[in-house]
């Protein structure tokens, strides 16, 4: 019974397998495309799938442990049956088998195969029967699902096409109304962006006229307020002109008011020496011989011209005389005249200060020679002709130098640059110098302290101080003014040799001519130097200190 059951039970599971595929098919065909149709398999494919699946895996599984159960109740048939012949054998009813393995292998083998099955063996080829029909049922029904699910994925793939064509057809047709519109589109665009670059251009270019219209109103904005500021620098400048001028007249009449004397007055007592012992000599009508030439000779060198001078004119008498050319005393004395003329007559030009700016000056003598006096003065005449002028107090040894600088430089409207009682000169010096370039001064005059031309330290100080003022300004100092006491007389002479081999001494200046019957000096000096007065001192005024004109200077002396 239970072998009957066991031969049903592949039927049973085959019918059981088979059964629900064709309706389920039959279904599935009747069944409307869904929209997955174009795509992969729907759902419902894979669900008819996995159920065909999922009962063979479960028919399998039940043959497969029928088959087992049936295995082991074999095996423990077998277990039992051997027992029983090991017993048998055991008590002799069963020969034992030979001892050689070789000698009874074919026999028994023969026995094998002619010995009837038994029910063991029995059960367990009709159960590999059994299981190897069911694995062809199992098989086959997997064909028959398998060709069922190829027949379901052609119809679901030709479906699939005709609508994928029917798609493709769509979108072809939606592609080429989307690229109408886009064209249309793009067209439109196209319009509205030229017109918008036409609406940009108009705009740019009234922008532009705009700003070119601004422009020219700035330009002529500033043309006129330019044209205005030129207009008030110039009427500005004028008045300052006009101030300037009215400034100058001013101090020039406060100058001649202050002048007093003429150079002639101031030259009085020097002619009254000098001139009159000529004018003795040559008006007692003499003949003009050797003999009265010593006399002449007498009347040079008591005039404090200088032994040099006096031996260059008397050797020039005697040569007019020895060639009868000046027989009359009066022409030879308009001779002397005339040499005299052409030995102050240098040929250096007159300093120019507006040559540089600024135009350095150096000033230097010896003490009492009148150097700050001077100084001012000068400044006071600069500043009279419109120049701007700094003082550079570089006299610190002297006491009330600077205070007395200061009082000179406020009377002339000149700023003064002052250092500490004691302190370096070449330092105030260059200090000044920095400033007058810095402040676009016209001149600047640099005050030196007095010193004595016999010492040698202090003559060297000078040239020190005269290499600073080159280092703060290149070339400076363009005069180096040398005050002389004309009082001094030939010792003036000394003085200036002296200043001059030291410092090179562009100009002179002669002082206190008013008070002394030694003005002759200039001749010495100019012809033992050839260095040109700039400059001499008649008197206490500004006015007095006159700027050196040779053909004055003879006539004042000799008339």
């Amino acid at each position: 019974m239970a072998e009957a059951n066991q031969g049903l039970a592949p039927a049973s599971a085959e019918a059981a397998a088979t059964a629900p595929i064709t309706p389920v098919l039959a279904q599935r065909e009747e069944q409307p495309a869904g929209p997955q149709a174009a795509g992969a398999p729907d759902v419902a494919t894979w669900v008819v799938a996995g159920a065909i699946a999922a009962i063979l895996l479960v028919f399998v599984y039940a043959f497969l442990k029928k088959r087992r159960q049936r295995r082991a109740e074999l095996e423990e048939r077998g277990v039992a049956k051997r027992r029983e012949l090991e017993e048998k054998r055991r008590v002799g009813e069963i020969a034992p088998p030979p001892a050689g393995p070789e000698e009874v292998a074919a026999p028994r083998r023969k026995v094998e195969e002619l010995r009837p099955l038994t029910e063991a063996e029995l059960a367990a080829k009709q159960a590999a029967e059994e299981a190897r029909k069911a694995a062809d049922q199992a098989e086959a029904a997997r064909l028959e699902a398998k060709r069922l699910i190829e027949e379901a994925k052609e119809a679901r793939d030709a479906e699939a096409h005709r609508r994928a064509e029917d798609a493709r057809e769509a979108a072809r047709r939606a592609r080429e109304e989307a690229e109408a519109l886009q064209a249309k589109a793009e067209e439109e665009e196209r319009r509205l962006k030229q017109e918008e670059e036409e609406r940009k251009k108009a705009e740019y270019r009234d922008k532009r006229a705009r700003e070119t219209e601004e422009r020219e109103r700035r330009k002529a904005e500033a043309e006129e307020a330019r044209r205005l500021a030129e207009e008030e620098k110039r009427l500005k400048a004028l008045e300052e002109e006009a101030a300037r001028r009215r400034a100058e007249e001013e101090e020039r009449r406060r100058i001649e008011a202050e002048a007093g004397k003429t150079l002639a007055e101031g030259l009085s007592k020097t002619r009254g020496g000098f001139i009159a012992g000529l004018n003795a000599f040559f008006g007692r009508n003499k003949v003009l011989d050797e003999s009265t030439l010593g006399e002449l000779e007498e009347v040079l060198f008591s005039a404090d011209i200088g032994v040099k001078t006096a031996m260059n004119l008397l050797e020039f008498a005697r040569e007019k005389v020895r060639a009868k050319d000046l027989a009359d005393p009066e022409k030879l004395k308009d001779a002397i005249r005339e040499e005299v003329r052409k030995i102050v007559s240098l040929k250096d030009a007159a300093a120019d200060v507006s040559a540089h700016k600024p135009y350095v000056i150096m000033v230097v003598g010896v003490n009492g020679s009148g150097k700050t006096t001077t100084i001012g003065k000068l400044a006071a005449k600069l500043t009279a002709q419109g120049k701007k002028v700094l003082l550079a107090a570089g006299d610190t040894f002297r006491a009330a130098a600077t205070e007395q600088l200061e009082v000179w430089g406020k009377r002339a409207g000149a700023e003064v640059v002052r250092g500490k009682e004691g302190s370096d000169p070449g330092a105030v010096i260059f200090d000044a110098l920095k400033k007058g370039q810095a402040d676009g001064c016209d001149v600047v005059i640099a005050d030196t302290a007095g010193r004595l031309h016999t010492k040698a330290p202090l003559m060297e100080e000078l040239r020190r101080v005269r290499r600073v003022m080159d280092k703060a300004l290149p070339g400076s100092p363009h005069e180096t003014l040398l005050v002389l006491d004309s009082t001094n007389g030939q010792n003036a002479i000394a003085q200036a040799r002296e200043f001059h081999a030291a410092l090179q001494v562009t100009g002179l200046v002669l002082t206190k001519l008013d008070g002394t019957a030694k003005g002759g000096v200039i001749i010495g000096i100019c012809d033992e130097l050839k260095v040109p007065v700039r400059y001499v001192g008649i008197g206490e005024s500004v006015g007095d200190l006159r700027p050196f004109d040779p053909q004055e200077f003879v006539e004042a002396l000799f008339d």
